[in-house]
C-alpha cells in the first residue's frame, strides 16, 4: 500500500474497477466448478481481497477464486460422492478452504517460500505461459457459447471440439471480436478503458436487443445481501479425513507455487522486491477469511493480474477498490448481472491472459540461449501437460540441470596478444590479437572439478601442435579444484614434462594452492607449475617482452612498444564482439543526436565544449585512443544530418582538430601504434564505401568543400587535413 501516490491513484482506481467486474463471471464459474452456488464466488471476492491487500508485499498482484484449487476441490467432491451445490458440499468447502490456510500458514512458519530462489528465469516464464495458455484453453468455448473445461492440454483439446455442437454465431462473433478489440485498442490506445466500454455496450445489447433470445448466455441470477459469516463446521474432518488432508496440502502446495512464481515474474518486470514468506502469510489469512465466508481455496489470478497491470496498476489501492466495488455489486446491482454476455466478459479475460504469455522472451532465449529455450519450453509444457505442480518440479529440476550444464562446460577461450598493447585477448573475439610463438595459453572460467576436467584437458590437448614448447592456463575463474582434477592435473604435467613442454597455471586465487597441497597435488605448488601471473609463467620458461607473435611482419611490428596509459586498444570489440561496428556505429548516431539537439539551429555561436557533452552522455564512459578515432570517423559519417545546420562546418573543424590532438597523442605514446590507427582508419572507410557508396560520396564532396573553405581561413589547419584524408589520392 506504501505505493500510493496521488498521480497513480487514478490509474489504481480503475484497475482495481475493471478487476471486480471481470470478477464477477471467473469467480462465479469457478465456484461452480468448486462445488459452490455461483455466489459464493462473489463473496470470496470480499473480505479476503481485502485482507490480502493489507498483508501481501506485491503492490500489483490479484488474488481470488481462482482456476486450479477450484478444479481440485471439485474433484475430490466427486470422489467423495458430494453433490456438487447442495448443502453437504456447502458445509464441507469451507472447511477445505481452512485446511489449506492451515497448510499455508506451516509454509509460512517453515519459510518454504525459498523454493522461488531455485527457480531461473526461464523456468518462472514457461510456468507462466503455461499457466496462461492453459487458462485461455479453459475459457475457449465460453467464446463461442459452451461452457468452461477442466483439466490438462489433452483434456481440454477434447472438451474444445465436444463444445463445437454449442457454437452460436453471435456469441463467437461478440466473443473472438472483444479479443480482438482489446488487443487492437491495447497497442494504439493503451490508456482507454476499452474493457468497460464493451461490458456496458454488451449489457445495452441485452437489453435493447435482447441478444440472449439468439442464443448467447448471460451471467446467473445472483440475489442480493452480504454474506453470512461463520465458523467452518470442523466436525467433518472425523470422516474423510486423510482424503480432505491430502486435498488441502495439494491445494496449498499449488497456490503457493503458482501464486508465487507469478508475483516474482511481475516484481522481476517492474524492479520491485517481494517478501516471499510474507506473501505466504497473506495466502493464509485471505483462505482464512475465504473460510468464515463460506467459500472456495483463492488462488493468485494471473489473468486478472494482467488486466490490472494494462490499466496502469501500482499499488493494492487497486484490489481495495476491487473489494468495494465486489460489495457494491453484491448489495445493489446483482440485478444489473444477468445483463452481462458471457462470451464478453470471457474475451476480455482471454484478451488478458494473451498479454501474460511470455512469447518475447521465448524469442530471446531462442536467439541466444537454446539450451534455456528448450528449458522455457519443458517448463512450458510441464504445466500444460501435467499441471501446476508437476510443471514446477520439471522446471525446478531443469534449472538444476542448467547449472549443473554451465558448470560442466564454462566459457573457455585460447589467448593471445594484441600488437602494441598488454594483457591477453580471446583469439577469436579480437581480430587484432596474435598468438604467442611456441605457446598455447588457455582461459577456464569455471571451478574445476570430475565432471569438467576432461573437458578442461581435451581443449589443450587438441591445441598442441609440433612446434608447441609452453602452455599457460589463465586460472582467474578457477575459485576451487576436486580432489578427481587434482590428480589428473599432477598426471598432465608428468605426460607434458615427458614432451619437453612447460606446463603452467596462473592467475588464480591463492586458496587453490592450498589446496592442491591439501589434496595431494602439493607437487605442482613446489615445482612452479601455479604461478601468480601469465607474463612471469611467460618469464620463467624464458619468453620475454616483447613477445614473439605468429603473424605477418606487418601484423607483429608494432609490438616492439606499449602503450603504458592504461589506453585500450579495440576495447569496444573487446565488451560486443562481433557486434563491436554495429554497436560503435550507433553510439555515434548518439553523438550526432546529442549534438543537434544542443546546437542553436541558425545561430552563429557554437559551444567549443559540444562534443565534449554529448560523448559524456555515453553510458559506457571513456573509451580508448583507437576507439575513439573509429568514433569521430562515423559521427563524420553522419554529419549530413547536419548540413542544414549553420554549425555543421565549425563542428566539422572541431571534430577535426580533435582527431589531430589524438593522432600526436597515440605518436607521443608510440610512434609505431600511429601506423596500426591509420591503417586501421583505413579499414572503417573502406567498410563504409563498399556499404554506403552514395553516403561516402557525400561525406568525401563534403569534406573537400570543407577543406577548400578553411585553405582562405586557416590555411594551416586545411593543410593537415588534406595531409590527413590524402584527399588528391
Amino acid at each position: 500500500m506504501k505505493n500510493i501516490s496521488f498521480k497513480t491513484a487514478k490509474n489504481d482506481i480503475i484497475a482495481g474497477i475493471i478487476v471486480a467486474l471481470v470478477s464477477i463471471p471467473i469467480s462465479m464459474g469457478y465456484a461452480q466448478i468448486a462445488g459452490l452456488p455461483a455466489a459464493y464466488g462473489l463473496y470470496g471476492s470480499l473480505i479476503p481481497v481485502l485482507i490480502y491487500a493489507f498483508t501481501t508485499t506485491s503492490p500489483q498482484f490479484v488474488f481470488g477464486v481462482d482456476a486450479t484449487p477450484a478444479v481440485l476441490v471439485g474433484g475430490t467432491l466427486s470422489a467423495l460422492g458430494v453433490t456438487s451445490g447442495s448443502e453437504e458440499a456447502m458445509k464441507l468447502v469451507p472447511v477445505i478452504t481452512f485446511v489449506v490456510a492451515i497448510w499455508l500458514l506451516i509454509f509460512s512458519l517453515i519459510k518454504a517460500g525459498r523454493i522461488v530462489n531455485y527457480i531461473s528465469t526461464p523456468v518462472m516464464g514457461g510456468f507462466i505461459s503455461g499457466i496462461g495458455i492453459t487458462i485461455i484453453l479453459m475459457q475457449v468455448p465460453k467464446l463461442f457459447g459452451g461452457s468452461a473445461g477442466t483439466g490438462e492440454l489433452i483434456e481440454l483439446g477434447i472438451h474444445i471440439w465436444g463444445q463445437l455442437q454449442y457454437f452460436n454465431v453471435l456469441s463467437a462473433v461478440l466473443g473472438f471480436g472483444t479479443v480482438v478489440i482489446i488487443l487492437v485498442a491495447k497497442k494504439y490506445i493503451p490508456k482507454f478503458p476499452m474493457s468497460v466500454v464493451l461490458m456496458v455496450l454488451g449489457a445495452m445489447a441485452t437489453a435493447f436487443l435482447h441478444i440472449d433470445r439468439l442464443g448467447v448466455k448471460l451471467l446467473p441470477h445472483v440475489d442480493s445481501g452480504f454474506p453470512k459469516l461463520m465458523v467452518p463446521d470442523f466436525t467433518l474432518l472425523k470422516t474423510d479425513t486423510s482424503d480432505i488432508i491430502i486435498l488441502g496440502l495439494t491445494c496449498a502446495l499449488v497456490i503457493m507455487a503458482q501464486t508465487l512464481l507469478a508475483t516474482n515474474n511481475y516484481a522481476n518486470r517492474y524492479g520491485y522486491k517481494v517478501d516471499n514468506n510474507r506473501e505466504v502469510l497473506a495466502y493464509s489469512l485471505a483462505n482464512i477469511a475465504s473460510s468464515v465466508s463460506g467459500s472456495c481455496p483463492l488462488n493468485g489470478s494471473v489473468s486478472r493480474t494482467g488486466i490490472a497491470d494494462q490499466f496502469g496498476c501500482k499499488s493494492q489501492l487497486m484490489s481495495v477498490t476491487a473489494s468495494i466495488t465486489m460489495l457494491v455489486v453484491v448489495l445493489f446491482a446483482t440485478p444489473v448481472l444477468e445483463y452481462l454476455p458471457v462470451p464478453i466478459l470471457t474475451g476480455i479475460v482471454v484478451a488478458a491472459l494473451i498479454g501474460i504469455v511470455e512469447y518475447k522472451l521465448a524469442d530471446k532465449l531462442r536467439k541466444v540461449n537454446r539450451a534455456e529455450f528448450f528449458i522455457f519450453l519443458a517448463a512450458m509444457f510441464g504445466v500444460l501437460l501435467f499441471g501446476t505442480i508437476y510443471g514446477v518440479i520439471i522446471g525446478v529440476i531443469l534449472s538444476f540441470i542448467a547449472v549443473i550444464i554451465r558448470a560442466v562446460v564454462p566459457p573457455r577461450s585460447f589467448l593471445g596478444c594484441i600488437p602494441g598493447h598488454e594483457g591477453f585477448y580471446n583469439l577469436n573475439r579480437n581480430k587484432n590479437a596474435l598468438q604467442i610463438e611456441h605457446t598455447l595459453l588457455y582461459r577456464f572460467s569455471g571451478n574445476l572439478f570430475f565432471a569438467n576436467v576432461s573437458t578442461f584437458l581435451q581443449d589443450i590437448e587438441n591445441a598442441i601442435n609440433d612446434d608447441t614448447k609452453i602452455i599457460i592456463v589463465d586460472a582467474s575463474g578457477i575459485g576451487s579444484i576436486d580432489i578427481t582434477a587434482a590428480d589428473r592435473l599432477v598426471s598432465f604435467n608428468k605426460i607434458l614434462k615427458g614432451k619437453g613442454i612447460h606446463f603452467y597455471i596462473t592467475e588464480h586465487v591463492d586458496h587453490v594452492n592450498d589446496q592442491l597441497r591439501q589434496l595431494g597435488a602439493g607437487c605442482l605448488v613446489e615445482e612452479g607449475v601455479t604461478r601468480r601471473t601469465i607474463s612471469l609463467a611467460l618469464r620463467d620458461a624464458g619468453v620475454d617482452r616483447p613477445y614473439p607473435l605468429v603473424g605477418s611482419p606487418e601484423q607483429v611490428a608494432v609490438h616492439e612498444d606499449f602503450i603504458e596509459d592504461n589506453e585500450r586498444l579495440a576495447e569496444i570489440e573487446w565488451a560486443f564482439g562481433k557486434d563491436a561496428a554495429e554497436w560503435l556505429d550507433k553510439y555515434a548516431v548518439q553523438v550526432t543526436d546529442d549534438i543537434t539537439s544542443s546546437i542553436d539551429v541558425g545561430s552563429s555561436e557554437f559551444a567549443e565544449n559540444v562534443l565534449d557533452k554529448a560523448e559524456s552522455k555515453n553510458a559506457w564512459g571513456r573509451i580508448g585512443l583507437f576507439d575513439e578515432d573509429e568514433l569521430l570517423e562515423r559521427v563524420e559519417m553522419h554529419l549530413s544530418e547536419l548540413a542544414q545546420n549553420s554549425n555543421a562546418e565549425e563542428l566539422e573543424e572541431h571534430i577535426e582538430q580533435r582527431r589531430l590532438r589524438l593522432e600526436a597523442k597515440i605518436a607521443k605514446l608510440n610512434p609505431d601504434a600511429l601506423k596500426h590507427l591509420r591503417e586501421h582508419r583505413k579499414e572503417v572507410l573502406q567498410r563504409f564505401k563498399e556499404n554506403n557508396p552514395e553516403a561516402y560520396a557525400h561525406m568525401i564532396q563534403h569534406r573537400k568543400e570543407h577543406i577548400s573553405r578553411l585553405e582562405k581561413e586557416k590555411p594551416e589547419l586545411a593543410a593537415k587535413m588534406k595531409e590527413f584524408y590524402k584527399l588528391d589520392d
